[in-house]
């Protein structure tokens, strides 16, 4: 082995080693336990495929934070991804408010998930919430919505907790246009380019790899939210909020039912493997 292998091998090993004791052990012990029934104070006993089938024939709530998970998915990475290059773009002109506007933009992503979930409690409390005044004041009505506790309005009300998540798409967007040459974007307006046409024709296109992974980020990220929506709704009003991490939670924790919560987590994984995949092959990161 080369002096040049030696050192490569050197400094993997420690990450490889971080990989195999603490990920791959793990995940292995989560696949094999998904099979069993078990429960604190009790040994697991295999049980088959029993935890996956009442998870997907039997428990309805499981079912529906499947699919409120994947509208979350799919709003993250459209709505909230599209936002935050749009704004990437206009920032990219750097006009005089482009620096605060992009220390701005990371504030929302400096505070904890608990602070930010108590901080859109405050806004849409249905008594003083900033929300509710200015319809009142609008309105001249006694108007009073309590948006995280009504079935109507909590899953957009939760959705709009996450809205902040552009803003590091922003960052992430602006920080790779700030590589790119000012040369090749004088070299277009010569040739008679507007903006637009910059910003579609050559800006978008340099920045795929970026703009995907920032929604592979935004994807898999509602694959982990629990603090907001533990701090908000608690997965209700009737279960309209409930998605597939809050519901692995109260299975574990609160109902004592490990075998089925692990099913569950192995379901998620799954979930975000063919999500990442999704996406990569869209954005064709891998060319």
């Amino acid at each position: 082995m080369t002096k040049k292998k030696r050192w490569i091998v050197t400094f993997l090993a420690p990450g490889l080693a971080l990989f195999t004791f603490v990920f791959l052990i793990s995940m292995v012990q989560l696949f094999v336990t998904s099979f069993t029934d078990w429960s604190i104070g009790a040994p697991p006993v295999f049980s088959g495929l029993k935890n996956y089938i009442y998870l997907f024939t039997e428990d309805q709530e499981f079912r529906q934070s499947i699919v409120n998970t994947l509208i979350w998915i799919v709003l993250q990475a459209t709505i909230h991804v599209s936002i935050g290059t749009t704004l990437a773009l206009i920032l990219r002109r750097k006009r005089w408010y482009t620096n605060f506007m992009r220390g701005t933009f990371m504030i929302p992503n400096i505070i904890s998930s608990a602070a930010l979930g108590m901080l859109f409690l405050c806004i849409l409390n249905p008594q003083f919430g900033m929300v509710n005044s200015i319809i009142r004041a609008v309105t001249k009505s006694d108007f009073s919505q309590n948006w995280f506790l009504s079935s109507n309005t909590a899953f957009a009300a939760v959705t709009l907790t996450w809205l902040p998540y552009a803003g590091l798409v922003t960052i992430l967007v602006m920080a790779e246009m700030a590589s790119v040459s000012e040369d090749i974007f004088e070299a277009a307006r010569m040739d008679g380019a507007t903006d637009f046409q910059i910003d579609l024709k050559i800006v978008l296109p340099m920045m795929r790899n970026i703009i995907g992974t920032a929604t592979v980020l935004a994807a898999t990220s509602m694959l982990q939210k629990l603090d907001i929506i533990m701090m908000t709704t608690n997965g209700g009003p009737a279960g309209k909020t409930m998605n597939m991490p809050m519901h692995l939670y109260q299975t574990a924790l609160t109902d004592n039912n490990y075998g089925l919560a692990n099913a569950e987590g192995v379901v998620l994984i799954v979930l975000g493997l063919f999500v990442v995949g999704l996406i990569r092959g869209v954005y064709r990161m891998d060319k």
